[in-house]
Order: structure tokens, then C-alpha cells, then sequence
């Protein structure tokens, strides 16, 4: 019984498996017909490891997109791209222009199946659960402050800095195991960068905490 069950799980496996190979495959060839390797890395680690490396970057990584994003969120804003850094990027004065290439939604769908491929090991699944504890948002708010830097909604009303990404939304767009893997160790994914090292400024459950809260936005 076993070794039937084996072989019918063998079978899916040989049948599914060219199918989403397939699927990355048109994603692909989709996302590099749209130019889009032109401004964002697919090949990981990331290459930056001097200021001038930084600079010369017209757009952020995505070799570890899959692990980053959230699959709807993803697939809705390739075909309907809105400003999610408020200046331009690299700059600290420069508003961003906005103006990114918008998808089919047929493209749209086969570079999404393409950027989900993309993953990073560091990425730990299951660890975070959005939720809003108090010490979380004490953090986020006063101690280091991370509104200092990003935007936030908070009742309605939107908050925070500008010199970072906005989080307005970030519950729809980031995993929040991928936050607290960015939290922890931020040089893994952009070794040059503003963001702070919050190692050794909190503890691992402090850390937590704020990708919980950072989740529900």
C-alpha cells in the first residue's frame, strides 16, 4: 500500500513538476522582454559591496523576491505598478517620479510565477504572525524610531519619513518572515544600505515583535 501510494505521488511529481518549470521558464522570458533585468538583479547574493557599487543600481534586487513579497500583492502591482519609495532611488532628496512599466496581466502573471522562484535560504518559514503587540509599536515608534524613516497608517492617518521605503500597506506586500530575516540581518540583502544593524540594539523576540507589528499595516 505504501509503495503504490509512493509511486502515484512519483507520478504528480513527474507531471507537475515541467508544468511550473514551465511556468518559470515563460516568466523568464516575459520579465526579460519587458526590460526589466535592465534595473532589478535576479542572481543573488547581492553584488553591491562599495557606495559606487550602490549607485549604479537603478532599481532593487530581486533575487529573493519570492521570499519578500506576497504572491497577489506581487502579481496585482506588476500590472498596476504604484510608488512604494517616495524618492527617488539613491537619492535623499529626489521625489520619485513614479512612472514604472506596467504589466499585462498575462505578463504580469508569468513574471510573478518567475520572481516567486526566487528565494533565499536565510528566509525561515512559519516564524512571524502579523499582530499588533504593544511593545512592537513602542519600538517601531520611540526606541529606534523606524518612523523616522518610513511611512506609516496609523488611524487613518499617514505618518513617518520619507528617506526609506513606505510601509503603508506592507501587510499586503511583505512576508513577515522576510521582515524579521531583513531585521536580523540586513547585510545579506543589501550590504550597503541606510538601514540600520539592529544586532546587538534588540534582542531576537524584540525583533519579532516588530515584524509582527510592521505586519499588520
Amino acid at each position: 500500500m505504501k509503495k503504490s501510494v509512493l509511486v502515484i505521488v512519483s507520478f504528480i511529481a513527474f507531471i507537475v513538476s515541467p508544468c511550473v518549470l514551465a511556468d518559470v521558464t515563460a516568466g523568464k522570458a516575459a520579465f526579460d522582454s519587458a526590460g526589466c533585468g535592465d534595473c532589478h538583479y535576479t542572481e543573488g547574493p547581492a553584488r553591491e559591496k562599495t557606495i559606487e557599487d550602490q549607485l549604479t543600481k537603478k532599481g532593487p534586487e530581486l533575487w529573493y523576491a519570492g521570499s519578500k513579497f506576497n504572491r497577489p500583492w506581487l502579481e496585482g502591482w506588476l500590472s498596476a505598478p504604484k510608488i512604494i519609495r517616495l524618492l527617488k532611488y539613491n537619492s535623499l532628496d529626489t521625489e520619485n517620479p513614479g512612472g514604472h512599466a506596467a504589466l499585462s496581466v498575462s505578463d504580469a502573471t508569468q513574471v510573478a510565477d518567475f520572481l516567486m522562484s526566487l528565494t533565499s535560504d536565510v528566509v525561515e518559514a512559519g516564524v512571524i504572525k502579523p499582530k499588533a503587540h504593544p511593545k512592537g509599536k513602542l519600538i517601531f515608534k520611540k526606541k529606534m524610531p523606524c518612523s523616522g524613516c518610513h511611512q506609516y497608517e496609523d488611524r487613518r492617518k499617514v505618518l513617518g519619513g520619507k528617506s526609506g521605503p513606505s510601509l503603508v500597506g506592507a501587510g499586503e506586500r511583505l512576508n513577515p518572515d522576510w521582515i524579521y530575516a531583513y531585521l536580523k540581518n540586513p547585510k545579506v540583502f543589501k550590504p550597503i544600505r541606510m538601514m540600520p544593524i539592529f544586532e546587538g540594539l534588540l534582542n531576537p523576540k524584540d525583533m519579532q515583535f516588530v515584524s509582527a507589528y510592521v505586519a499588520t499595516f
